[in-house]
């Protein structure tokens, strides 16, 4: 990442930079290289001015704020400009997975089965119908996703092979995986 320091009645000293530098690697982390950013610090009237303009490879995120203190404008214009930068960033994951779901959502129906039809010679008799929409996610996704769930398992299509898998919560407190043969 290329930074370029513009001090308006303000000394960039080593600390100031330092604290820019660090502040920024947050940014860079959502954002594909090359990054260019321009980092404004001016003296007010009523406090210090910051103005932060960061180019990347799919456009331009900018932020200006104002604060009595010249670190906290700088920290708050960086967060500011790390919210853009986390908000483009899924924008753009959204939309390469849904460019790459076939024809929408696959869905599985899932059957519960009465508990006394089963093993007793008659056919199984079906108490609940669900369908479950089969999303492309991460392991770490579909983990995150299980645990905000109310079910015990989740069926989603792995990111990584495109196999329809399942994970789900065992009674020891972990999880289980069951994936397709390769």
């Amino acid at each position: 990442m290329n930074i370029e320091y513009v001090g308006r009645h303000v000394e960039l000293n080593d600390r100031i930079r330092a604290f820019a530098e660090e502040k920024l690697g947050k940014v860079t982390k959502f954002l594909d290289e090359p990054v260019e950013a321009r980092l404004t610090l001016e003296r007010g009237k009523h406090g210090h001015l910051v103005d932060l303009h960061v180019a990347h490879r799919f456009g331009v995120l900018q932020g200006h704020e104002e604060a009595e203190d010249l670190f906290d404008a700088v920290h708050d214009v960086v967060e500011k400009v790390e919210k853009q930068a986390r908000r483009e960033r899924k924008k753009f994951l959204d939309k390469r997975r849904r460019a790459a779901r076939p024809d929408g959502e696959a869905e599985w129906p899932v059957d519960v089965l009465d508990r006394a039809s089963v093993g007793s010679g008659s056919r199984p008799r079906i108490v609940k119908s669900t369908a479950i929409s089969i999303k492309p996610m991460t392991l770490d996704e579909a983990a995150l996703q299980l645990e905000g769930s109310r079910n015990d398992f989740i069926v989603f299509r792995d990111a990584a092979n495109q196999k329809v898998s399942v994970l789900y919560k065992r009674r020891d407190a972990n999880y289980g995986l069951i994936s397709p043969e390769a």
